[in-house]
């Protein structure tokens, strides 16, 4: 049994958290609260330097980082569900999809980044606000344009794949925020197409424990 040190709201625990789900793996969930600061704690600081969630451990083995635990999954488990397509070029433009999210807009909208501006910077909700929509429409500026070539019923056409999981807790971050998606046809589109697989719609942060 896997075993799944997980936060609910945290973007790159959901992504795990689908991906798990969709191979099918069984999982035991370990909730790390970054509101109440557990992710800085030493007995989870000793499972990930960083202080972050997700980690998962298989075995004896620790991973972190959700995008390399997710690859993980399809090259140890390759009997399941793939989360990328099987040529080469495929995959990098899936790749790319996910990290335009996992690498450009989440990190500089993630509860550390939030927290600090707050904390150190003095900024009141409404610069926050502002902040997070910013690079929220900047990114989604970009995909939106990636989507109306490459997509089907999801990201990358009609099979699920690593940019699925990465979009859908980035739409449900944007919709947190209030941000206004009607610019985005075909990312609102893939997300309601998500959202009617169960993989997508267990893993949402209100069902999670600890929300």
């Amino acid at each position: 049994m896997m075993l799944l040190f997980d936060y609910c709201r945290s973007s790159a625990a959901y992504r795990v958290r689908i991906a798990l789900n969709l191979k099918k793996m069984p999982y035991e969930q370990v909730p790390v609260s970054l509101l109440a600061g557990e992710h800085v704690e030493d007995k989870h600081l000793n499972r990930n330097p960083q202080g972050f969630v997700p980690a998962l451990q298989d075995g004896d083995l620790m991973l972190t980082q959700s995008l390399a635990i997710c690859e993980y999954l399809d090259d140890a488990y390759p009997e399941s569900v793939s989360l990328l397509p099987g040529s080469a070029a495929d995959k990098a433009r899936v790749r790319a999809m996910a990290q335009l999210i996992a690498c450009d807009i989440h990190p500089v909208n993630n509860l550390r980044i939030l927290k600090y501006m707050v904390s150190e910077l003095g900024a009141v909700d409404e610069q926050k606000t502002t902040w997070y929509q910013h690079w929220i429409y900047k990114g989604f500026d970009a995909l939106e344009q990636i989507l109306s070539e490459s997509s089907g019923q999801y990201c990358f056409g009609d099979q699920v794949t690593l940019a699925d999981l990465c979009l859908v807790p980035q739409v449900f971050n944007a919709n947190r925020f209030k941000c206004e998606l009607s610019a985005y046809p075909n990312i609102v589109r893939v997300n309601e197409n998500c959202l009617k697989l169960e993989c997508f719609t267990n893993a949402h942060p209100d069902l999670q424990p600890g929300a």
